[in-house]
């Protein structure tokens, strides 16, 4: 986690809500706590975030909201169920497909212990714009 501080910053802000909370309440009681503490960590987040889908590079009329986006770049989901299954994680794969973010992880406050899964997609764009980077740093460019 340490190659990765600010993934590591909101799933600290997790476990202290999961702390604080426990297990059992809606969904959207752990949204607002996770806006709390996350505005007390001072990591900056926006919330229900629509993010357009887009198909063969045309964009969709429907929009995921995604629960938070933090730092501009990570995708949070919060479920609160009873354990974390295939389904919610190949949703978050799709909307990292979808939405050509790199980053998201998932976590799930349904259950005695916080689950949380982080998951990094590398997209066939952002590969060659990172070859291209070290090739030209390889060059002295």
């Amino acid at each position: 986690m340490n190659s990765d501080p600010q993934t590591y910053a909101i799933i600290g802000a997790a476990m202290e809500v999961h702390r604080e909370l426990g297990h059992g309440f809606l969904e959207a009681v752990y949204q607002e706590a996770m806006s709390v503490e996350l505005t007390a960590r001072k990591i900056p987040f926006q919330r229900e975030t629509p993010l357009q889908v887009r198909y063969k590079n045309q964009p969709l009329a429907c929009a995921y909201r995604a629960d938070f986006i933090c730092f501009g770049e990570i995708l949070v989901e919060l479920k609160a169920i009873e354990r974390l299954g295939d389904a919610e994680k190949s949703q978050v794969i799709n909307y990292l497909h979808a939405t050509k973010f790199t980053r998201a992880l998932l976590f799930n406050f349904g259950s005695s212990s916080l689950e949380h899964q982080r998951m990094v997609l590398n997209h066939p764009d952002n590969m060659v714009s990172k070859n291209l980077r070290q090739s030209a740093q390889s060059a002295g460019i």
